[in-house]
């Protein structure tokens, strides 16, 4: 049996009851570890709300969604009628209904700013590789969860956005066929679809989407948290081993935090009561429609969080492939004479490229741009292993390295803007370039991360009290 700690029997009534709980539950230890004795670097800038928002941001859509939930009906022949029935005739209905939809485009907007902070600064540097890990894996479930949500409405968008992205996946080889059928659990996307989406989007990916969380932030409590200057506090310890250049998270950063809280709702509460459809990119016009197999939309794109990717897509040509394949002839020539690497590894590489050549010239461009649009993702993962430089924060990197990552910035917006627009020449042009740059900025990371000559980086945290 467990050691019961004993407390005066004169204490007060809120003491007996905590004692009580901590005696069966580590309550007051997880509040320590996690809170009032985690200690945080002294310099976090504004950038770092974003962690919090997050957490905020996926509160409010759990809640909204279960409100949601209540009154939506996941059948194909009702659930347009259901949402209608959430806006008109149900209580706050519309209150909740924007907030949830609102709350999706706010997700993707606080997790892109918290992942382009851990960009800058080096956050996925060891020893904080596996934090990333898991970051980048909320981010897939994430963007899973919204793309299968995004169908539940059954507007126009819903519908035809993914008969688009479920049909992709017929594009690969061998399985393709069998796997878009299992995805839509029809020959087209219908009733069987929006029940699979439904429960897919209310109890599986939101139960992955927590457990994901709770290990970030376990991983990050671990080994502690970065900051701008990327410099690790607890190697500045007093004699008590508190870090010098750290202070406890609670009190000081959720007083912080609650600075950002407030901004964050005065935004996120005007766009609700006053532009909840964002003219068009939050809810766009055409999903107010029901959806109608028989009449397809002029033009079918994504929501804005997905469009760069969706650009990417639509990048792969028959004549983006020549492209391609220069790109893997001259990265398998440079492999090959350039890495201090055996020649029987040598001759792997090359008749690996040579394999690879000939799938892409044997299978469509179409999987190709499936595997281009899922790789943009899928290379966030390896991103810790891909940075050479010696120094984590850009604030030490030299100074075209700043450039670099602004001109990456521009180019994933570009992306996104042609990836809302129909198809043209000029465009698809622009989303080729474009898509080589942001593969080339992490495929060739380990070299230009090299390059440069990197500024002295202090040994204590730079921090002015304000």
């Amino acid at each position: 049996m467990a050691d019961f700690k004993e407390i005066s029997p004169n204490a007060p009534l809120a003491e007996k009851a905590l004692n009580w709980v901590d005696n069966r539950f580590p309550l007051s230890k997880m509040y320590k570890e996690h809170l009032s004795e985690y200690y945080a670097p002294k310099n976090f800038n504004f950038l770092y709300f974003f962690g919090v928002l997050s957490m905020l941001v996926l509160v409010i859509q759990i809640v909204t969604g279960i409100f949601l939930v209540m009154h939506y009906k996941p059948d194909a022949a009702t659930a347009f009628a259901s949402v209608e029935y959430i806006m008109r005739d149900v209580p706050w209905g519309w209150l909740i209904r924007y907030m949830h939809s609102t709350g999706a485009s706010a997700f993707f907007i606080v997790v892109y700013m918290h992942m382009f902070r851990g960009l800058i600064y080096g956050s996925y540097r060891k020893p904080r590789e596996l934090v990333w890990l898991f970051g980048c894996a909320i981010f897939l479930a994430l963007m899973g969860e919204a793309f299968m949500g995004y169908l539940l409405p059954w507007g126009q968008m819903s519908y035809w956005g993914a008969q688009v992205i479920v049909n992709l996946f017929s594009a690969i080889p061998f399985i393709g066929p069998d796997l878009a059928l299992l995805i839509r659990g029809d020959y087209v996307v219908g009733d069987a679809t929006l029940n699979r989406f439904f429960s897919f989007h209310v109890i599986a990916v939101p139960l992955v989407l927590l457990g994901l969380v709770v290990a970030h932030i376990i991983a990050l409590h671990e080994v502690g948290s970065n900051n701008p200057d990327g410099i690790e506090i607890k190697a500045n310890k007093d004699a008590n081993g508190k870090p010098l250049d750290g202070i406890p998270f609670h009190p000081y950063y959720t007083v912080h935090d609650i600075m950002g809280v407030m901004g964050f709702l005065l935004v996120f509460t005007a766009i609700i009561f006053f532009a909840p459809e964002f003219g068009g990119y939050f809810l766009e016009y055409n999903n107010f429609i029901p959806a109608d197999p028989l009449k397809t939309p002029l033009h079918i794109a994504p929501v804005w969080y997905f469009t760069p990717y969706y650009s990417m897509l639509r990048a792969i040509t028959s004549e983006m492939m020549y492209a391609l394949i220069v790109c893997v002839i001259a990265a398998a020539y440079l492999g090959a004479t350039r890495a201090a690497i055996s020649s029987t590894l040598k001759s792997v590489v090359i008749g690996a490229a040579v394999v690879l050549v000939g799938l892409m010239f044997a299978i469509d461009a179409k999987f190709w741009g499936v595997v281009v649009m899922g790789g943009a993702v899928i290379i966030l993962f390896f991103l810790p292993w891909l940075d050479n430089c010696v120094v984590k924060s850009i604030r030490y990197r030299p100074d075209w390295h700043l450039y670099l990552y602004v001109i990456f910035v521009i180019d994933f917006f570009v992306l996104g803007y042609l990836g809302m627009q129909p198809p043209s020449a000029i465009g698809e042009r622009v989303s080729q370039v474009g898509s080589l740059f942001y593969f080339g900025f992490f495929l060739l990371m380990p070299w230009w991360s090299r390059l440069g000559e990197t500024k002295p980086v202090p040994e204590r945290v730079n921090f002015a009290a304000h």
